[in-house]
């Protein structure tokens, strides 16, 4: 699957909130979604919206996708104070505004998928999705989950971060890929390595990393990282070319740590340019305990985890939305890439 950009709705005061509330019913509808599917939407929209101005003075942000499940996926944060007892807020009647209290139970009872991170001091994240034409969310059988944000640099309309993920039973297969600068020359660079990609994704990292590389020498180049992650035999195998960052966490305790981790390292060059003579495909130690992230240099190159309690006990999505919220630079594309096997 080659996975789209989001659509990224700021609202910084309450004048936004009417345009960003149009502007997602324009998408739903775009892609589909029933009239009543739509006002279901738009529901969750508004309650989200009035929640971030309620409840952060510096206003929050929306992320919008049709996802390749035939999902609207909408995920709303912000960095204010946190929420003490989510559990509660989210029960109708119970409210720190003076208001009825229905926003959370509103947006549980309207979506199909509905998570959230919340701490004191650490903002909250909310996660819905919606699947269209359907009356629940479909029973997820695949072996692995994968959550991905992807956003392009502000006021860009293209987005030169790409990514792509094929799995087929215990064996994923994925890349994460940033175009050499950003618009839509650097949008084609990773659209053409991402094609080159799946042709033979299932050939050795280092090997298709050379296919790539023969296959966009027209283009402005990128960097980019495969890995292949075996959970029969339990290991997980990676090559890169190129900044494209990452971490494998083991997941002990109720924190992810940073002494427990270990880079994925990659080795310097440009895919469509220049890369090394020699690349070798590496191979470390997966399980189920094991937490995948990925990004481009749209993230911050230093950041911690360590903070943020419990974090890897919920979707994947919300990880990624974490690292993006709190460590993205906003002067490029932006890609976060969580990857976990389930048990």
């Amino acid at each position: 699957m080659d996975v789209k950009h989001h659509q990224r709705f700021l609202l910084a005061d309450r004048s936004f909130a009417n345009i960003v509330k149009r502007d997602i019913t324009r998408i739903a509808e775009s892609y589909g979604f029933s009239p009543s599917e739509v006002g279901r939407i738009n529901i969750v929209v508004s309650e989200m919206a009035s929640n971030l101005l309620k409840h952060s003075p510096q206003g929050g942000e929306l992320l919008v996708k049709y996802t390749t499940a035939n999902a609207l996926e909408i995920i709303c944060f912000d960095s204010g104070p946190g929420m003490k007892d989510p559990q509660r807020m989210m029960q109708d009647g119970s409210s720190t505004a003076g208001t009825a209290g229905e926003g959370l139970g509103a947006i549980v009872r309207q979506s199909h998928t509905f998570d959230m991170y919340t701490q004191p001091g650490c903002g909250t994240i909310l996660l819905t999705r919606f699947y269209k034409g359907q009356t629940e969310a479909p029973k997820q059988t695949n072996t692995f989950q994968i959550g991905t944000i992807i956003v392009p640099k502000p006021n860009e309309q293209f987005c030169g971060d790409g990514f792509a993920a094929t799995v087929h039973g215990k064996h994923c297969y994925l890349i994460a890929l940033d175009g050499l600068g950003h618009g839509a020359a650097a949008n084609d660079a990773s659209s053409e390595a991402v094609a080159a990609f799946l042709q033979q994704h299932t050939t050795d990292a280092a090997q298709n990393l050379r296919h790539i590389h023969a296959s966009i020498r027209k283009t402005r180049g990128a960097v980019g990282t495969i890995v292949h992650i075996d959970a029969a035999q339990k290991r997980i195998s990676y090559c890169g070319v190129g900044n494209i960052a990452g971490r494998l966490y083991q997941i002990d305790g109720p924190a992810i740590v940073n002494s427990l981790s270990k880079n994925i390292m990659a080795y310097n060059g440009i895919l469509g340019h220049n890369i090394p003579a020699t690349l070798n495909t590496q191979t470390i130690e997966w399980n189920n305990s094991k937490l995948l992230i990925l990004h481009s240099d749209g993230i911050k190159s230093r950041w911690d985890l360590s903070k943020y309690t419990n974090l890897h006990r919920h979707d994947a999505s919300i990880i990624a939305a974490v690292v993006y919220r709190d460590f993205k630079r906003d002067t490029d594309d932006s890609l976060v890439v969580v990857v976990r096997s389930k048990s």
